[in-house]
């Protein structure tokens, strides 16, 4: 869809807007113009509907236009986008006195479909740690922060944050979002995992800068989220939050009850959660459609 030039009586809001946006929270140029567009298509649709002035926006008109984009055929993601981005200009406008309301207030709009989060396969996540090479202090390395990834579901935040004194025994007390303190389980294959690359790794890599972090990276230094998640990438190709998801989802496929997971994940509230039992759902239905005579 073509983006329809704005009303004369809104560019002049649009553009100071965009500039604001631009100068003090130093937005990229595609964003902007994303921005753009959907202000200029929301003002072109109230021109259309008789509104003359950008204050004098009715609620009514709001509404109408996300059904408006739900007739275009907009998935539900986008109209969501779409509404944000015209109540962001409105919250703008509101505090700097420009209008003295924002016409989204009280209008609800779609929710994005969630997506389920990604679980790797048991057996890829065991063949991937397993094909690692350890014969480099790298190697080592590597082969522990998968293995504690994957056996405490920590984020990748948390695991770039633990020191040496919080690793040693089968657990590990993590300060999680929120500065939360959450004691996880550690398996031992991981537990064997650390001591190797305690005994074998970190100090080779380690140097005067190293301090008491945990992961040293190869230039010495303590090992940023970043570095991990290239560790990661190199053996698994794809993100830590795969093996979160994967303990998470895989404990579930073992009997683990949901409060249990969710104590372990850090989650405060328990509907976050709650998405993996979808994904464990469907790993259910599966197995019976292969298992069952009569599926």
């Amino acid at each position: 869809m073509d983006v329809p030039q704005p009303p004369t009586w809104a560019a002049g809001s649009i553009e100071g807007y965009l500039a604001r946006l631009e100068d003090q929270r130093g937005l990229s140029t595609h964003t902007i113009e994303a921005y753009r567009r959907d202000l200029c298509q929301f003002f072109d649709f109230c021109r259309r509907a008789g509104v003359e002035t950008v204050e004098h926006v009715p609620r009514g008109v709001a509404r109408r236009y996300l059904a408006f984009l739900d007739t275009l055929g907009y998935a539900r993601r986008s109209v969501s986008r779409k509404a944000s981005s015209v109540r962001a200009f409105y919250n703008d406008a509101t505090l700097r006195g420009e209008v003295g309301r924002n016409p989204f207030d009280g209008v609800s709009t779609p929710r994005p479909p969630q997506p389920l989060p990604h679980a790797l396969p048991r057996r890829a996540v065991a063949a991937a740690l397993d094909t690692i090479d350890t014969s480099s202090p790298i190697g080592i390395r590597d082969r522990a922060i998968l293995e504690v990834l994957y056996a405490t579901g920590l984020r990748v935040t948390e695991m770039a944050s633990l020191t040496v004194r919080d690793v040693g025994g089968d657990t590990i007390e993590v300060v999680g979002k929120g500065g939360k303190t959450r004691v996880v389980p550690v398996g031992r294959p991981a537990q064997r995992a650390i001591e190797t690359y305690l005994s074998a790794a970190r100090a080779v890599l380690s140097s005067a800068d190293t301090g008491n972090a945990l992961w040293v990276g190869a230039r010495g230094s303590k090992m940023t989220p970043r570095g991990i998640r290239r560790s990661v990438s190199r053996h698994l190709a794809t993100f830590p939050h795969a093996l979160r998801h994967s303990f998470a989802t895989h404990l579930l496929e073992g009997g683990a009850d949901l409060r249990t997971v969710q104590d372990l994940l850090g989650h405060t509230d328990l509907a976050t959660t709650q998405i993996y039992t979808a994904v464990t759902s469907k790993h259910l239905r599966g197995m019976y459609d292969q298992s069952h005579p009569r599926a």
